[in-house]
């Protein structure tokens, strides 16, 4: 558990994921676990639920009685544990910058959006700016970041609203070349990256109304 998590959700509820995050576990194993009640530990799991972190994974059949619901992490869940990704990713970068130059890490970063946007959409071309950037909108969503669309004095905006990779942004902007990519694929044209990094990032690029 982290302090972090715990003061987002709430220790008990925090309590709860580190013990799923290790292994299944039924009510009654979870409350046994916490030294609180069954009927606690099934609100728990039911705000849990109700927010995708907690999923029922079957019964438990060796009880010698009912069969006792099983319980574990999403995905989702999951992911609000600490990752490595960030040190990892952050490190990668700057080892690329250092033994092949800036331009060969954003190179391979361009890549890298471009296989996560996946093949591009041969008809965006008969779509207006605003759908373009629209359906990169979506994708990035898909990605978990929130995002929308909005008009500007020179044409549209996809806006951020946080950043997935924000961790490794502050100190390599390079790896915003990956999210540029990965909408002007999705778009099906060029868009100017105006990201914005620091103590609150978020992820932005914008395409002239005429396009």
């Amino acid at each position: 558990m982290t302090t972090a998590l715990a003061r987002l959700i709430g220790e008990s509820q925090a309590r709860v994921l580190g013990l799923l995050r290790r292994s299944r576990h039924s009510i009654t194993s979870l409350a046994d676990a916490l030294d609180l009640t069954d009927n606690a530990v099934r609100m728990h799991i039911a705000a849990l639920r109700h927010d995708g972190l907690v999923e029922d994974v079957g019964a438990q059949r060796d009880t010698g009685g009912k069969p006792a619901r099983l319980y574990a992490l999403t995905r989702a869940g999951a992911e609000l544990f600490p990752k490595a990704y960030a040190l990892v990713l952050g490190k990668l970068v700057a080892e690329i910058v250092r033994t092949q130059g800036r331009q060969r890490a954003v190179t391979l970063l361009r890549a890298v959006g471009e296989q996560a946007a996946g093949e591009p959409d041969r008809s965006q071309h008969r779509r207006n700016p605003k759908q373009r950037l629209e359906a990169a909108a979506a994708a990035l969503r898909e990605l978990g970041t929130d995002a929308a669309v909005e008009k500007t004095a020179d044409g549209w905006r996809l806006q951020g609203f946080g950043c997935p990779l924000s961790a490794v942004t502050a100190d390599h902007a390079e790896v915003c070349e990956l999210g540029r990519a990965l909408v002007e694929q999705v778009a099906g044209t060029p868009v100017i990256e105006c990201c914005q990094r620091g103590e609150h990032p978020r992820c932005g690029f914008s395409i002239a109304a005429n396009l």
